[in-house]
């Protein structure tokens, strides 16, 4: 009799030194998952912790050896449960690195990443913005980031340098280019014949952008002269100075220009005028979202729950723009919130997957292809960089 007490006693001494500790990790993983569950029916994180104090209070010496070897089994299936949360009903949370732009690509993911900080979201999202893509590229080919929002063009050479890497989850920007001007007489396209327009990125996609508008309006490069400026800043100081001047600015310094300078007016949207020469009516691209394709293929799950909180978020921000203005000079993407709350509405805020996506993508990077394959990594990339 004396033995099967001493028996029960190590047996009870065993498990407290092995559920002191467990405890710990495993009550860091429950609540990590609270957040997420709370409100459904009861979660097996619950059941979990129940059990683990259902087996504290298990004494030495108290019940029979067969109740002590059941008690010891609990705490396995825990310690099972808190490293494979997934085969348990509910999947572990996964980590991803999420790296954007301080522009128009980011404005879309403010209400998410609010969601993220109040850890409402389907995974742990680490978030960082950059000034340029330059920032962004190295770190998605070194793995340290899984998924990036930047320029299209930028995209198609991520997928020439991955050599097919990286996949394209859909569009977030559309076009965000405008003609800006204070007493020109401009209603069309066609208007600019014989007019300097002054713009910024020579050899890049607003050039490209604005050249292949004017072509498919039949204007040749004889009928206009463009003006290159470093800046936009510079841009809009020239406007200033010249109010029969027209700029090519994008939001939100078309907002920023227009609040310092009353005189100054938007005569075009660039995204309309593109979408006049299309036979299929897509707008011009200006920002996607890629995501490295080995995490695609190792966490396909949490990648489709990512794309329904961004489409969400951008939906809320294009609803309440208010809010979206607040948290856009929180972030540090617009300086003041009265320059925000006008300049959200026209940034084309967007969240196109599937075909629609491929469709008016493929058909910019095409665009892009012709005026200078370098600015799409030298060729236009294959069906496999579309999701």
């Amino acid at each position: 009799m004396r033995a099967g007490k001493e028996k029960e006693t190590e047996l009870g001494k065993e498990l407290r030194k092995e559920t002191e500790k467990n405890s710990k990790r495993y009550t860091e993983t429950v609540e990590r998952g609270k957040r997420r569950v709370e409100g459904k029916t009861e979660s097996v994180s619950a059941k979990l912790r129940k059990t683990v104090f259902r087996q504290r209070r298990v004494k030495a010496g108290a019940g029979n050896v067969g109740t002590a070897r059941a008690a010891v089994l609990g705490i396995c299936m825990v310690l099972l449960c808190t490293m494979f949360f997934g085969g348990c009903g509910k999947q572990e949370s996964v980590n991803i690195r999420i790296g954007s732009l301080k522009g128009p690509t980011s404005m879309g993911m403010l209400f998410l990443m609010e969601k993220a900080k109040q850890g409402e979201t389907a995974s742990d999202y680490e978030f960082q913005m950059a000034t340029g893509a330059d920032e962004l590229l190295p770190l998605m080919v070194k793995g340290d980031l899984d998924i990036a929002l930047v320029p299209a063009n930028v995209a198609a050479v991520l997928y020439q340098k991955t050599e097919g890497g990286v996949t394209v989850i859909d569009i977030n920007t559309l076009g965000v280019l405008y003609l800006v001007t204070g007493t020109a007489e401009i209603t069309s396209v066609a208007d600019l014949k014989g007019k300097t327009i002054y713009l910024t990125g020579k050899g890049t996609t607003p050039e490209a952008s604005l050249k292949y508008i004017l072509q498919q309006n039949g204007l040749t490069e004889a009928d206009y002269t463009l003006e290159f400026k470093s800046e936009a800043a510079e841009v809009a100081a020239v406007l200033a100075e010249n109010p029969a001047a027209i700029g090519l600015l994008p939001q939100p310094f078309v907002t920023a220009a227009l609040l310092q300078n009353e005189a100054l007016k938007v005569v075009l949207d660039m995204n309309e005028e593109w979408m006049k020469v299309q036979e299929d009516g897509s707008g011009m691209v200006t920002g996607v979202t890629v995501v490295r394709k080995e995490f695609l293929e190792q966490n396909e799950a949490a990648v489709k729950a990512f794309l329904e909180e961004h489409r969400n978020s951008a939906d809320a921000i294009n609803q309440d723009v208010n809010t979206g203005a607040a948290l856009a000079v929180e972030a540090g993407i617009v300086a003041k919130e009265a320059i925000a709350q006008k300049a959200i509405p026209q940034c084309n805020i967007t969240c196109i997957t599937g075909d629609e996506m491929k469709q008016a993508l493929s058909k910019y990077l095409t665009v892009l292809d012709t005026f200078a394959s370098e600015l799409v990594g030298g060729a236009v990339p294959g069906d496999d960089f579309y999701y």
